[in-house]
């Protein structure tokens, strides 16, 4: 009798303490409904003050950090490795689909066409204002046919003239012009 008494007590305050905790569980709860906007406020200003902190103490130890990454790195090359590729194995339909995506965005082919320009050795003052002729060219310089914008070669392919001993830009041309002029 006097155990299950121990027990019935011992139960009653497990119970007591459950209780407590499930209102303060509700307590909170109806708090944060009633104080959102308080509450996003207050993370808002935390977080501006914590990076503000963040990027002055990286500014302040940018090359101890620097030293830090690349001494882990150093220590876990094979690690580091094994889950690159892991993670690429398993993503690779929509890493691949990404890359392709990004490869056609305009700025992405602007980029892709000077550093290209800049290989064959074009040589230009302003290669921002040389593509924008470039895309606006309809017509042959030479010949005045209507160009073509392909990704296979053919007569009507729109191309950068340039000389080939100084390097600097003629014209824009079609394939068939470009070729005859070299």
């Amino acid at each position: 009798m006097e155990i299950e008494t121990e027990v019935i007590d011992c139960m009653n305050d497990i119970l007591d303490i459950v209780d407590k905790k499930e209102k303060k569980r509700l307590y909170y709860i109806q708090y944060r409904e009633k104080n959102k906007g308080k509450i996003s406020q207050q993370k808002k200003q935390y977080n501006q003050e914590n990076r503000e902190k963040i990027l002055a103490y990286r500014e302040k130890n940018r090359e101890k950090i620097l030293q830090q990454k690349r001494e882990y790195y150093e220590e876990n090359k094979e690690k580091i490795s094994k889950r690159q590729k892991e993670y690429y194995e398993e993503n690779k339909e929509s890493i691949l689909t990404q890359q392709k995506e990004y490869q056609k965005k305009p700025e992405r082919v602007k980029v892709r066409r000077i550093k290209d320009w800049k290989k064959l050795g074009v040589i230009c003052d302003d290669f921002d204002a040389l593509y924008d002729k470039y895309m606006n060219t309809t017509h042959c310089e030479e010949c005045n046919v209507l160009l073509t914008y392909d990704t296979t070669s053919t007569a009507t392919t729109k191309c950068l003239d340039h000389c080939h001993e100084t390097g600097m830009f003629r014209n824009i041309l079609c394939n068939v012009c470009n070729l005859q002029r070299r």
